[in-house]
């Protein structure tokens, strides 16, 4: 029944430093942005190379998320790149804070954990070959 994943929807308390995170560090490519008077809030449309999406909000007066400690709900929003390694260098030369590389014990895959500008854990996931663990 269930195909893949169609979006994640992400509200943000800052939305124009939001957009510049997701457009101009993470590369993403706007589909729509539209602003919607009766909720004076803007929603701006992202487009992942596979077709998946990502919808950012803005809602005046938005409640902050637990993280940290880790919390009930959604852990964090994982992205598959080619290459963690020259993913993680690359958001680095961007003054983004991006932890160690660590290997998934279970698939030897790398991967690695950065924040969005709300501290929104983000994850990059080695899509390529497995390295053995």
């Amino acid at each position: 029944m269930l195909q893949r994943i169609h979006h994640a929807a992400i509200i943000c308390s800052d939305y124009e430093a939001s957009k510049r995170f997701y457009i101009g560090v993470l590369g993403l490519k706007v589909i729509a942005e539209n602003y919607r008077e009766a909720r004076r809030s803007w929603k701006l449309d992202l487009a992942l190379e596979d077709g998946g999406q990502i919808e950012l909000f803005s809602f005046p007066e938005a409640p902050v998320r637990p993280s940290y400690p880790e919390a009930r709900g959604l852990r964090h929003l994982a992205f598959a790149v080619e290459d963690v390694e020259r993913a993680k260098e690359r958001l680095e030369a961007q003054g983004v804070k991006v932890e160690p590389i660590r290997v998934d014990e279970y698939t030897g895959r790398r991967f690695v954990f950065f924040a969005d500008p709300d501290g929104l854990p983000l994850e990059l996931y080695e899509a390529g070959k497995a390295t053995g663990a």
